[in-house]
């Protein structure tokens, strides 16, 4: 008998390591991951590319029309990649300008209609696993696994920097203090799809966690939520 697949839905806050530990276990589990906060940047990308003002709903409404995302795995890494019209972006969208302006992207309607639309139909074939802001509040409001994970802000941080510091060099870790606040207050406060814990999630906080010990913990999580998934 074919084993039955379950949706996975991870949410959290900013450099709380939902991409790396999702990775991790689409790769275990040989699951299809989907970066619902990379297609987010690819909108931001587009929209900073091509001089879009995003306070004008008429103009954000045109723009979406004009674009374009999927992922693709690359043959190397094993990893879904994010593509914008075509181009991969994958590289380009975790740049901190990115990072400065995606929130208040996200935070509109008509973006975020237009993203979840694309992240339902990718989850409709199951054996998904998705992280992001409010997948298991919106997009994936009946995934049999819900996390939510959480970290201590400086250890938040400190993870942020390193990450960026590897790449440019003249960040300040005040820089990503600022930046990851401002996140997190708009994420958690914009009207629509705000970031918040679904009722049946699972708290992961994992702040004195190792990846590996992380892994490990959401393994046991996901036999539990796939026994129950199939007695039913």
């Amino acid at each position: 008998m074919e084993t039955r697949k379950i949706n996975i839905a991870i949410d959290g806050f900013s450099s709380c390591g939902k991409s790396t530990m999702a990775k991790q276990l689409a790769k275990k589990l040989n699951y299809t991951y989907v970066d619902s906060g990379a297609m987010y940047r690819a909108i931001t990308l587009y929209f900073l590319r091509n001089h879009i003002d995003w306070t004008d709903i008429t103009e954000v409404e045109e723009a979406l029309k004009n674009i374009s995302l999927y992922f693709k795995v690359n043959s190397q890494t094993g990893i879904s990649e994010i593509h914008l019209n075509d181009e991969n972006v994958e590289y380009v969208i975790r740049d901190l300008v990115i990072a400065e302006k995606v929130s208040e992207v996200a935070a509109i309607r008509q973006v975020r209609e237009f993203a979840v639309k694309q992240q339902q139909e990718i989850g409709k074939q199951k054996g998904v696993i998705m992280d992001g802001r409010d997948i298991g509040t919106t997009v994936f409001p009946e995934a049999e696994l819900k996390i939510f994970m959480t970290a201590d802000i400086a250890v938040r941080v400190e993870r942020r920097f390193k990450e960026l510091y590897a790449k440019n060099p003249n960040v300040t870790i005040e820089e990503v203090k600022t930046n990851l606040e401002m996140r997190d207050y708009i994420d958690s406060n914009r009207e629509f799809s705000p970031l918040r814990k679904a009722d049946d999630a699972i708290i992961i906080d994992n702040t004195n966690l190792t990846p590996n010990e992380q892994l490990t913990k959401v393994l046991d999580l996901f036999k539990v939520a796939l026994n129950k998934n199939i007695s039913q």
